[in-house]
Order: structure tokens, then sequence, then C-alpha cells
């Protein structure tokens, strides 16, 4: 057991003599702090994360430090630059893995400056460059961890790390007032100033019996509303191909509470060979909320509903991630445009772009109980199914 202590000289002036009087301050020569630890858990196993908690004031830094051995870091980013060209230490391709794997993978947030990103956009970027630029023996140090964020989305982001520096065989360290953040983060050990500063393994809250590493992430429940065409211009900014929506579009808006988080916008798209052949064209999640799986689960969700009323639902993506999801994914299944590579008008490049599609059809079982929420448009305004939060 040890402890830290904290001293420094008090220099007298009527401010520190006025509280002296008024509530009779004995020692009026030094202040002094004294923060327990005992950090001997630390060297018996290999461990990747590491949560120092507590209340403003407590310690939580003074420990962050002792136990990182080092100075917290700060990322920095060109103001004149897109997000992305900050990483230049790595390839392109590796770049954007790096931010699509910490939950960043907007690929028009990739493309901004960091000062005119989100609160959140801007905590997931920081987080990305600490880790990143993190040499293999280092051991990253973040200070007041989720402070200035949603809290909905300090838990998408923390899920997201977690998976990153597992992955990447990283070791950090995060302090934070937060405890939320602890089931989804998922730590080898947790500590605490204020319960001694002794370093204590992590049991996850949905462990099952015996368990002590393996994780299953907390469940999520989200909300979905059939609404108008017009709550797009919430999400339009963030698809990855154009801000354009069709107006024939059934369009679905997903939340976490009250918070929006995804969109997902189907059309009717009938063929000689498949007169009941819907479509997705739309589907986004907020930079928030990315990272966590949420636009696989939508669209399957929508598709199940189309097929409870007998219609094919299918879905072509260029997003790697996404269409090698669904080349994995027993709900889907490929068509015989899966993979093959189109070219594409696009006046702002020089040439025609090449780009390779994902074409799949939704081969899941139907959800049955909603079909509701894709009666016509006109139907739902007059029974008041639809969605009036916009």
């Amino acid at each position: 057991m040890g402890k830290i202590e904290l001293k420094s000289t008090i220099v007298n002036d009527k401010y520190t003599e006025y509280i002296y009087e008024k509530f009779d301050i004995q020692n009026r020569e030094e202040s002094n702090v004294t923060i327990p630890f005992d950090f001997s858990l630390g060297r018996d196993f290999d461990w990747r994360i590491g949560v120092i908690y507590g209340g403003s004031g407590s310690g939580k830094s003074t420990l962050l430090k002792k136990l990182g051995k080092g100075d917290i870091k700060q990322a920095t980013f060109d103001k004149d630059k897109a997000l992305i060209s900050n990483f230049d230490w790595l390839q392109p391709s590796e770049a954007t893995r790096l931010l699509s794997s910490m939950g960043l993978s907007s690929v028009p947030t990739w493309l901004r400056p960091f000062h005119t990103l989100s609160n959140g956009e801007k905590y997931r970027a920081e987080l990305s460059y600490l880790v990143a630029e993190s040499k293999d023996d280092e051991v990253i140090l973040i200070d007041e961890y989720t402070s200035v964020v949603d809290r909905n989305v300090a838990k998408a982001m923390s899920y997201s790390l977690q998976k990153y520096v597992r992955k990447h065989k990283k070791r950090i360290i995060v302090a934070s007032c937060h405890t939320d953040i602890l089931e989804w983060l998922n730590p080898c050990w947790v500590c605490s100033p204020q319960e001694g500063g002794k370093l204590k393994r992590y049991q996850p809250q949905n462990a099952r019996e015996g368990e002590t590493e393996s994780f299953h992430r907390p469940k999520i429940e989200l909300q979905v509303h059939r609404v108008e065409p017009s709550a797009w211009h919430i999400f339009k900014g963030h698809h990855y191909l154009t801000e354009g929506l069709n107006k024939s579009c059934q369009c679905f808006l997903f939340t976490w509470g009250e918070t929006p988080v995804g969109f997902v916008g189907a059309i009717n798209q009938p063929s000689n060979h498949d007169s009941t052949a819907m479509r997705g064209s739309r589907i986004v999640i907020l930079p928030e909320f990315q990272g966590l799986g949420m636009g696989a689960k939508m669209i399957e969700f929508v598709a199940s509903l189309y097929k409870s009323v007998g219609k094919n639902f299918y879905s072509k993506t260029v997003h790697p991630a996404l269409g090698e999801y669904r080349n994995k994914s027993p709900l889907w299944s490929p068509t015989a445009f899966n993979g093959k590579v189109r070219k594409v008008d696009d006046p702002k490049a020089k040439n025609r772009v090449t780009r390779m599609s994902y074409c799949h059809k939704y081969v899941g079982e139907p959800t049955y109980g909603a079909e509701d929420l894709i009666k016509p448009i006109s139907e739902m305004r007059l029974t008041k199914y639809i969605s009036k939060l916009f």
C-alpha cells in the first residue's frame, strides 16, 4: 500500500485570512492532500484496459499519471486539413480502417476539418489519434474520459474503443467521473481513490456464472417510427454518396430513448422477375452512434417488415464494412450482381468512377405484428400511425 502526498505552500493574504477566521483552519502554512493507492494487482496479470473512477477532485488524474508513468498526451489537428489527412503517418486505407474501427465511419466526416465536427465526433477523432499514434509498449492515458459527451454517445464510444484496443493489443487507462461506461468498456481492472485506491478486477454485470473475461455487450433497445421524408434533413449530411432522397421513399426513424440515431429509406422497385421487390434506398447512422452494429439491425428489421406482407427486399451498397457483413450473414443472399464493378458518372471527377457494389436479397424471417408501419403514407396520416416527431 502506498500513498501520494500533494503538498503546496500557502501564500497568505487577506482572502486566506478570511477563510482562517471563518472556518477555524489550523494549518496556515501549507495544504496537504493524501491519495492512497495499491497497484499490486496490475503486476499479476496481462491487462488491456483500466479505469480510474471517482468524483471531481478525488485524485483520479494524479493516480492516472502515477499508473501510466508518463504525461497525458493531447491530440493536435491541423485546422486547414481534412480530418483523415491528419493521420498522415498511416496509409489512406489504414486511416479509414482506423476511424471506422473506432466508430467514426461517416465518410463526409472524414473530409471535414476537425474544428467543424460535433463534440462526439471530435472526441472519437482524438481517441483515434492517441490510440493509433501510441507505441507498442506505451500505456495510453486518457483523462476526463467522456466528460463532454452525451451519455448514450459515451456508451457507443466506449464499446468501439474497447474493441479496437483488444484487437490491436494496445494498453489504455482512462479516468472518468462516470461509471455508466464500465459495462461498455469492460475493463480488466478498476480503481477508485475514494475506495482506497486499490486496483480490483472488474466483474462484468452481464457475465455468465464463472466467467470473468467473456464480454456480452449490454442490450440496446431502439424505437422505430414511420416518418415523413422531411426527417431526412437530420441525416442527409452523413450519407456517404449523396444527400438526395427520392420522395417516394417509405422512411423509418430509429431512436434510442428520445434521441434520433438512424434512418432507413425503402422504395418500390419492381422488375420483370420480381413484381413485389422493395429496395433499401438510404441507411444512415449518426456519427455519434456508429460502431455498435445498429445499421445492420435497422435495415434487417425493415426488410423483415416487408417480408411479413409478402414482399422481397433487396439492398445494394458500396460501403465495404456493410457489404462484407452481408456476405457472411445467413440473413442475406448475394444476387447475381454482388461483387460486380460498375462505373459511375461523377461530374466532380475527370473520369468515370469505378466502384464495386455489394448486392443482396433479405432471406431472414419476417417480423409480424408491426405491419402498420408500412401502410400507405396517406392512410397513415389519416390514422395517425405516423410519427409526429418532426
